[in-house]
């Protein structure tokens, strides 16, 4: 069995090395592990192999991988390789859900502080050198104890910071598909159709659902309306799930107090995009997610999975591809 393992995700590029190899392969006798680093490498790779582990599996090379079967991806996230040729395999795909479970609801919660206490103002005035005490308070202050927070989708990171902002004493609900499933920390669970009334609720509002077909713009201008004027959004999903356009809009307007965004519609995020400029808006590039033992995680999982695929087990984290991501429910 032949294992193809390529991770290039825009300027992040990891190889795995020569130890980890042969602790996988010792673990999994028979099989071949081929770790690549150049691109054009690949196409060759791929023929025979059975199983790619990286971030992307590249849509141009499946037809001529005809011995796949299986694709496992080192992120939550999986979009990118929901394309319909693997949807319509049998290719098993899985992914790294649970992973992020400590670092993206920690960055969350840094970002919620970072809004609530004002300090894009007060970075403002420190590269100003301009001390101006009541100029931060009027833009809004707000302690997170005894505020009320949403969160849209129950997985496992939704869940780790249910249970945390609980615990600093907030008023958690939250949406999912399955409400009757309920989410440990939070004392109310809706379906989609009592988003608007969730929204209209909340100081802050949290995105961590999937991007599927039901959750593309799942924030629009209605739901920005439907905000309070006093609420912060924050996004740690994929930017597809945000109109960015009608996010400026309403930034520009005062019509909600805030955001804090990690992920965009267009990554890198371009010189001349408009979010740059926008009030009381964090940008972080797209690194909730990391954490200084990432990849020794992944390689966890993935050497687990691995043990199981030879010995013909159900592997953890299978996608439905139908519906574009995993029940990973507790």
């Amino acid at each position: 069995m032949k294992v193809v393992a390529y991770f290039k995700l825009n300027e992040v590029r990891w190889v795995l090395a020569d130890s980890d190899v042969a602790e996988l392969q010792r673990r999994c006798p028979g099989v071949t592990i081929v770790s690549i680093e150049a691109e054009a490498r690949l196409p060759d790779q791929l023929r025979d192999g059975e199983v790619f582990v990286g971030w992307h599996f590249p849509r141009e090379l499946f037809a001529g991988a005809r011995r796949l079967r299986w694709v496992h991806s080192a992120s939550a996230g999986i979009e990118a390789n929901l394309f319909p040729e693997l949807v319509a395999s049998g290719v098993v795909l899985t992914n790294s859900a649970g992973l992020h479970s400590v670092s993206i609801p920690e960055h969350v919660l840094a970002l919620m502080l970072a809004l609530s206490r004002g300090l894009p103002t007060a970075l403002r005035q420190q590269q100003e050198r301009r001390w101006d005490r009541f100029g931060i308070i009027a833009a809004g202050i707000r302690e997170l104890t005894g505020s009320n927070l949403a969160i849209l989708g129950a997985g496992a990171i939704g869940r780790a910071l249910a249970r945390t902002a609980a615990a600093l004493g907030m008023h958690v609900r939250a949406m999912r598909n399955r409400p009757e499933r309920g989410v440990s920390g939070a004392e109310a669970v809706v379906g989609p159709n009592g988003l608007h009334e969730l929204l209209g609720w909340a100081h802050f509002v949290v995105l961590a659902v999937p991007l599927t077909a039901q959750t593309r713009r799942l924030i629009g201008p209605a739901e920005l309306r439907a905000m309070r004027s006093d609420a912060y959004l924050v996004n740690i999903a994929r930017g597809e799930v945000v109109d960015e356009a009608a996010l400026v809009d309403a930034l520009r307007r005062g019509a909600i107090a805030g955001a804090g965004l990690d992920v965009f519609s267009a990554e890198p995020l371009p010189e001349d995009s408009e979010l740059w400029t926008v009030p009381n808006l964090i940008i972080t590039p797209h690194i909730s997610g990391y954490t200084p033992d990432y990849f020794a995680k992944v390689l966890t999982l993935f050497g687990e999975n691995l043990e199981r695929f030879v010995a013909g087990q159900r592997l953890r984290n299978v996608v439905d591809k139908q519906r574009g991501y995993a029940d990973t429910d507790e």
